[in-house]
């Protein structure tokens, strides 16, 4: 169970060491507190997801740009480790830009059929070969603005690849993430857009990238969506929703998923 801490808003001092962002300016919060207690609990609960998850990262595997891209536009709608088990081949068949643009429809689909949506993926990764030779002479850009231009790129996919093939910070969120920080009372926010502004407020750019692995992977490890192991998170005393799954802690533990999704 989690150690005893003070209760948000209480007098624990604002963590300087985590952080050199500027608090924001006093607004309404979705919990009624004041701006600054948000704060400190939201940040007081990263450093407890932080010691959980020292080693969050990617579960989708990858070595360049280009494959980090399709393996993220492959995900949607499907599990990181299916995704896996497809990618293999797929990156030995098409290495590299031009070898998508010039895919067979009929085999490029056949290829990544178990992800779900095939059809709609194998039109993406063909319009990305193109739109990638065409533009950026075959390669993976690197800022957010082309990013999003490119075919089956949104936000979510273009923070997914700046931050973890890029080092550029950015705040992904996907189902998991946008579901956390509303349960954590980080923001009431539903639009992903607007999610990721209201947290991107609340931590340095600098923690942006490695927050939403650990959000994400508590999501997937502890916090399920259906029903959240209460009782054995680390979280407990920090969380406004606590009490949505078992508070008690024999229980709440067989809920645990403690395992790699790769």
């Amino acid at each position: 169970m989690p150690r005893d801490t003070p209760e948000p808003g209480g007098s624990e001092p604002l963590d300087t060491a985590t952080t050199d962002a500027v608090v924001p300016a006093e607004k309404a919060t979705p919990t009624g507190e004041s701006r600054l207690a948000l704060v400190r609990r939201a940040r007081k609960m990263y450093r407890e997801l932080s010691e959980l998850y020292p080693d969050a990262h990617a579960e989708l595997n990858f070595t360049t740009p280009l494959e980090l891209l399709v393996a993220t536009i492959l995900s949607a709608q499907c599990t990181d480790k299916r995704v896996n088990q497809v990618t293999p081949a797929l990156f030995a068949r098409y290495p590299d830009a031009e070898a998508y643009a010039s895919a067979r429809r009929e085999d490029l689909e056949e290829m990544i059929r178990s992800t779900g949506f095939f059809r709609a993926k194998a039109n993406s990764l063909l319009g990305l070969g193109q739109a990638l030779c065409e533009r950026h002479g075959g390669e993976v850009p690197g800022n957010l603005a082309d990013l999003v231009k490119l075919p089956g790129v949104g936000r979510k996919t273009a923070n997914v690849l700046l931050g973890n093939a890029f080092d550029v910070p950015g705040i992904t969120v996907d189902t998991h993430f946008g579901r956390l920080v509303r349960r954590f009372g980080w923001t009431d926010e539903q639009d992903p857009v607007k999610v990721e502004h209201a947290i991107g407020e609340l931590f340095p750019p600098k923690d942006w990238t490695m927050l939403s692995h650990r959000v994400v992977w508590h999501g997937r490890r502890v916090c399920h969506a259906r029903r959240p192991a209460c009782g054995a998170c680390v979280l407990a005393h920090w969380c406004p929703s606590f009490g949505e799954g078992p508070t008690d802690e024999a229980t709440a533990t067989k809920l645990l998923r403690m395992r790699s999704f790769a």
